[in-house]
């Protein structure tokens, strides 16, 4: 049961990675986060802002808000770099992913599934400390363009700035 008395809302995907995988949406949609997660965007701001050259989400948008959609800048077809916020491609293909053992069963398009899923309630011990240790892992790469860059010159190792963004990191105010 969530805190206010409600049963918590079962959710059902099926799209083109999983067919009737079920979850259980436990905690108010963006809220009740582990204290050490803290992310910068959420799921809805960084389709906005453009990550993953727009090939995210495109087959599973029953599964999430249609707000998250509303101006997302997504790509059915393929991969385009130029939808991410700062033009350029900053992300491994999903194939490499999972030849380094980064891919959950349960989540089997990566870290940003997770987080949506996190984001709209879902919690599953030991892979949620796993991916927030990622996460917080990941933002060694701000203090890298902190410490080669002018304060908010997004021409500035752009890359790492869009892989920062793809991690839930708001490096346009760095």
């Amino acid at each position: 049961m969530h805190d206010d008395g409600k049963r918590p809302k079962r959710v059902v995907v099926n799209d083109l990675m999983q067919q009737g995988y079920e979850y259980l949406l436990i905690e108010p949609q963006g809220s009740g986060f582990d204290p050490r997660f803290e992310p910068e965007l959420t799921p809805e701001e960084m389709l906005r802002l453009g990550v993953f050259g727009g090939k995210y989400l495109t087959d599973c948008r029953d599964e999430f808000p249609d707000s998250w959609f509303a101006d997302a800048r997504l790509c059915h077809e393929r991969h385009v770099p130029e939808l991410n916020y700062f033009g350029v491609n900053a992300s491994l293909p999903l194939a490499e992913w999972r030849r380094r053992g980064w891919i959950h069963p349960d989540d089997p398009r990566g870290w940003f599934q997770w987080y949506c899923r996190y984001w709209m309630g879902r919690r599953l011990p030991g892979e949620d400390d796993r991916q927030i240790g990622r996460w917080r892992a990941f933002r060694r790469h701000a203090g890298q363009v902190r410490a080669n860059c002018l304060p908010g010159d997004d021409t500035c190792r752009p890359k790492q700035r869009q892989a920062l963004m793809n991690w839930a990191y708001d490096s346009r105010r760095l």
